[in-house]
């Protein structure tokens, strides 16, 4: 009897030894993982991803619509922009100084946004060109068009006003960007607008 009731004894020593253990293994595993999540929200090395997407008013009557989507991450920012109801062939689209869509000729968004006072031209000309001069794009039978680019020179809601687009609307114009005509590239009838809004 006294073997049955030390062995009972032993194996229940086991169980508690077994489970402190556990509990042992379990709070350092805890404790590692709080670690981590710690080292993960101080690490530099993790970027804040900021996304504005501008839905197009149509302007100046036309049958325009679309949307234009700013993602800024590792200090670049990248512009989608998917844009229907136009006629076929080349198209001018621009950032403006202001996020004032409220006309019907998109006139009410002002000039482009020019913050550093460069004559327009091409965006990248070593000559010179508007922090809103985007350029052109192509618009095929369907009435569809598409632009995407990424630069460094924009951001989203940051304290840099040369480089920050809050605050500012997209531009869609009916004409073709010139690069060369003072001081907008002659590019024609404002034919849809879109603030660029956090």
């Amino acid at each position: 009897m006294k073997r049955i009731s030390l062995s009972l004894v032993f194996c229940a020593s086991l169980f508690v030894i077994g489970c402190k253990d556990n509990k042992k293994q379990n709070d350092a595993e805890n404790a590692n993982q709080t670690e981590m999540n710690s080292e993960e929200m101080q690490d530099p090395e993790i970027k804040e991803v900021k996304e504005i997407t501008v839905d197009l008013e149509s302007k100046s009557g036309s049958d325009l619509s679309g949307t234009v989507t700013f993602t800024e991450e590792d200090g670049e920012v990248k512009m989608d922009a998917e844009i229907n109801g136009l006629a076929e062939g080349k198209h001018a689209i621009h950032i403006h100084q202001k996020a004032d869509c409220s006309s019907a000729d998109g006139k009410s968004a002002g000039g482009h946004w020019n913050p550093t006072q460069e004559k327009h031209g091409k965006w990248g000309d070593a000559e010179g060109y508007h922090k809103g001069d985007i350029g052109n794009f192509e618009v095929d039978a369907n009435g569809k068009g598409t632009v995407s680019m990424t630069t460094d020179e924009w951001c989203i809601d940051c304290e840099d006003d040369n480089k920050n687009i809050v605050g500012k609307a997209i531009i869609i114009h009916d004409g073709v960007d010139d690069f060369t005509s003072q001081p907008s590239g002659a590019a024609g009838t404002r034919v849809g607008c879109g603030v660029i809004e956090m």
